[in-house]
């Protein structure tokens, strides 16, 4: 394979800086053809051809050759360096991000399938989009100026978070003198510093472990910590005593609903501890982000936002155990800020910007949904 256009990949060079390594032309023409497509997601695989996802749709790009093993194994050398081979040989997956000069940054996973290796790519945007632009509710904004607590950013993957978490950092970065420290895993979009001071740690290679750079943040002076998944107890204990001490903490979870990630969080710790979890959360909640991306009418994805604030009300269900009352909280919680899913999916539905058969699809209640559309 012949080498081509130049790559900064997160594992070998500093970010935003362009590497020294080349990545074959073959790889580079797939992914311009990927974005003159609109694609949001790249498939490879040995022997069979690429799929592409294209407004929330695969499909295989059979005009394309199937990459043989030896090509991409190549790309994974060329963009994972000694260090990332080694953890990819011992794990069997490695997740990283680089950039195409000219082209756009991606997220990546190299992973084992039938023995061989295969490649999943997300392309990210080419500059960080603005809270408007992602189609968050208005509300979002305000948390962004808040200096203190925790806010949560939940969804399943590939629905917005780490865009949407960007976002936040970038209106915080344009707005305010902060020191901001990002844990992630792998760095995604990269922040320049503005009025305030940004800099991003990636597991791996500034930080073995989500756990251990947390243990570490409060020497560095932070005043905004965002930490890219909560994985472990560990983390989420560390999360939260963060967001208790005096620092804004942001993070994600993969939960479908605000009601389910208050649950998740207090489920994972031990049951004599939960109630000691609940007064930490309780104390230290400013909101929860629910998110989900929908094909658009028209192409493109529509982003659906349910919304919790840490009211009063929800403050003590949380601190009391009631998190079953939630959902009927933010039902009644529009004065608040608050929404659920289905209100966001209604308005979609309303404004034209996704079919009912779509919203319906991600509704978790259709009949109350439908009730919503109802004259």
């Amino acid at each position: 394979m012949r080498n081509g256009e130049s790559v900064a990949s997160s594992q070998f060079s500093p970010l935003g800086a362009v590497g020294p390594d080349r990545l074959p032309l073959e790889v580079v023409d797939l992914l311009k053809l990927a974005l003159r497509r609109g694609a949001t997601d790249v498939l490879l695989a040995v022997d069979r051809p690429p799929s592409f996802r294209v407004s929330a749709t695969l499909t295989p790009a059979e005009e394309l050759p199937p990459p043989g093993p030896d090509a991409i194994v190549l790309v994974a050398h060329t963009l994972l360096g000694e260090g990332g081979i080694a953890e990819l040989e011992r794990h069997r997956d490695r997740d990283f991000a680089f950039e195409v000069t000219g082209l756009a940054r991606f997220r990546g996973s190299f992973y084992y399938q039938r023995g061989g290796l295969a490649l999943a790519l997300r392309v990210l945007p080419a500059s960080i989009p603005s809270l408007d632009e992602l189609g968050l509710p208005s509300v979002v904004a305000q948390l962004a100026s808040l200096s203190r607590g925790l806010i949560l950013v939940t969804g399943p993957t590939g629905s917005g978070k780490s865009t949407a978490l960007a976002a936040i950092i970038d209106l915080i970065n344009v707005t305010h003198a902060k020191h901001i420290v990002t844990i992630e895993d792998p760095v995604e979009f990269v922040h320049a510093d503005k009025l305030s001071r940004v800099e991003q740690r990636e597991v791996g290679r500034d930080t073995p472990s989500f756990s251990r750079a947390l243990r570490s943040v409060v020497r560095q002076s932070p005043d905004v910590v965002l930490v890219g998944e909560m994985r472990d107890v560990e983390t989420i204990q560390t999360v939260l005593s963060l967001a208790e001490t005096g620092h804004l903490t942001l993070a994600t979870l993969h939960t479908s609903s605000c009601a389910n990630t208050i649950h998740r969080i207090i489920d994972v710790f031990a049951e004599d501890r939960q109630a000691q979890i609940r007064a930490q959360l309780a104390l230290s909640l400013e909101a929860v982000l629910s998110l989900a991306l929908l094909p658009r009418i028209g192409g493109g994805l529509a982003l659906a936002t349910e919304v919790m604030m840490g009211t009063a009300a929800i403050r003590a269900m949380i601190r009391d155990g009631r998190a079953h009352q939630i959902y009927g909280a933010i039902q009644a919680g529009q004065q608040a800020s608050m929404r659920t899913m289905n209100h966001s999916l209604a308005a979609l539905v309303k404004r034209r910007h996704v079919t009912l058969e779509d919203a319906e699809a991600r509704s978790p209640d259709v009949k109350e949904l439908r009730q919503l559309l109802s004259p």
